[in-house]
Formats: C-alpha cells, structure tokens, sequence
C-alpha cells in the first residue's frame, strides 16, 4: 500500500486555505493509496472550538476529504474539530475509504489536559479499527502516542498499522521520534505518524512525520520544518514474515 504523508503548514482558522494547500500537496504525490493529514488540519490545534470547530453535518474540510477520495478512489485520514449532532465538540479524526463510499472516525481518547483541551471537548471511548487493501488500521491521535497501554495489541484489537495524526511541537520533537518507535516495535506493526510544520499561537513545529517499521526502522521521513507530500510503501507481506520469524507478540500480557 501506497502512503503518502502530507506534512502541511496550517493557516489559523482558514479552512479553505488549509484545504487548498492539501490539494497542491497530493498533486505532489498522485498515486497513492492512503493520504494522510494531521491533527486539526484544517483549522489548527484549536484547544477552544468555539467560532473555528464547524458541525459535522456541515463541514467543508469533511466534505472535502469524502469527494476527493472519491474522485481519486483513495483513502484519506485526518483529524477535524468538530461540533457533534449532540452539541459536544469532538476531535475527530476520520478515515475517508473513497473506493467503498464509507467514512470512519475515532474521537481522541486522550485529551491534552496540559493545553487544556479536556476543558472544552469530549473524550472519545472507543478504539476504532479500519480494514483497507488488506490492512487493520489503529486510528489515534497525537497525545494517545504516549499511552502504550491505549495502544496495545490484544485480543479483540488486532491491527496492522498505526495511523497517528498530530500537532507535536519542536520543544518535545525527542519524545515524537522516540515513541514512533516505540509503538511500533512493542505491537510488530507499523507506524504512520503524520505531525505539522510551522507556527500557531503558542507552538513552533518541524514535523518529523514518519513511517516506521515493525524492528523501528524509519522507512521515510519528511524533511524537518517544511511541508512535503512523501510516499512509503508498506508491505503486508513483509510485516507477517517478521511476526512469524520473531513471535513477540505470543508473550505479550
């Protein structure tokens, strides 16, 4: 499978500016599989909604994200601060299948309590795992990658690959690196972490995004503070026969 990081630049709380810097980054990368945006893409971390996080039934950048794969007939993954039906505002973040018509998303469990995200959006419960070209994929995002427990391999949550999306800043790029890493040796699986470059309110950010493989290898990385759409095939085969040699995951607790 065919993935592609885009590693954008984020315009405060200017969706159609975000959404049209997506598209000349896929342009960059047209043959891939799976195109996969940050964390609040569209808007920026925005730790208070109100005025900037759009309803779901009404959003541009969702939208967006559904005719494109559609079009392309490939899936996009990224996350969106939205206002659920229910009137709570979620950090969701969708997988977009535009072979199938079907959207998926996760709602991030672990809200970043140190920006005080916790104080205005609502804590998702669920894991969400998506099946696409053969692979199980572990939506999550940004602060649940210091949660190994969150992300564990176990019976009833068997996946594949992780697809991380996240705003990480430049002050802990160390712990970014070193828990990409992490993840993926401790589960045998790999890791698609995609974070932004540039500035907002209060952080700077290089990036760093990164596909991983199961030994901790990095396949690909993006070149660090710049936006770049970068490619990276992973292989299904190639991650069962290091499951089979190397059988960690038989003694896992």
């Amino acid at each position: 499978m065919k993935v592609v990081m885009l590693q954008t630049d984020i315009c405060w709380a200017k969706s159609d500016e975000n959404v049209r810097h997506a598209q000349q980054l896929m342009a960059d990368a047209p043959d891939g599989d799976l195109y996969v945006l940050p964390e609040m893409w569209s808007t920026g971390f925005a730790t208070q909604p109100d005025g900037i996080a759009c309803p779901e039934s009404d959003n541009d950048a969702l939208r967006w994200m559904q005719q494109t794969a559609q079009m392309r007939q490939c899936a996009i993954s990224g996350s969106l601060a939205i206002r659920a039906d229910d009137g709570s505002y979620r950090n969701r973040h969708y997988f977009v299948n535009g072979r199938a018509g079907e959207t998926y998303y996760y709602d991030k469990h672990h809200l970043f309590s140190y920006g005080g995200e916790n104080q205005f959006y609502t804590s998702g419960q669920q894991h969400t795992i998506v099946n696409y070209m053969g692979f199980r994929l572990l939506l999550q995002t940004c602060y649940d990658l210091r949660f190994p427990c969150w992300s564990r391999y176990a019976d009833g949550r068997e996946y594949d690959a992780i697809i991380c999306v996240a705003n990480w800043p430049s002050s802990r790029q160390s712990a970014w690196q070193l828990l990409l890493r992490a993840r993926a040796i401790e589960n045998q699986c790999y890791m698609i972490g995609v974070n932004r470059v540039g500035d907002d309110q209060k952080c700077h950010y290089i990036g760093a995004s990164a596909v991983i493989d199961v030994t901790g290898h990095t396949l690909a990385q993006c070149r660090l503070g710049v936006p770049q759409a970068l490619m990276c095939d992973i292989r299904m085969d190639e991650l069962q026969r290091r499951r089979e040699k190397f059988r960690v995951l038989d003694d896992r607790d």
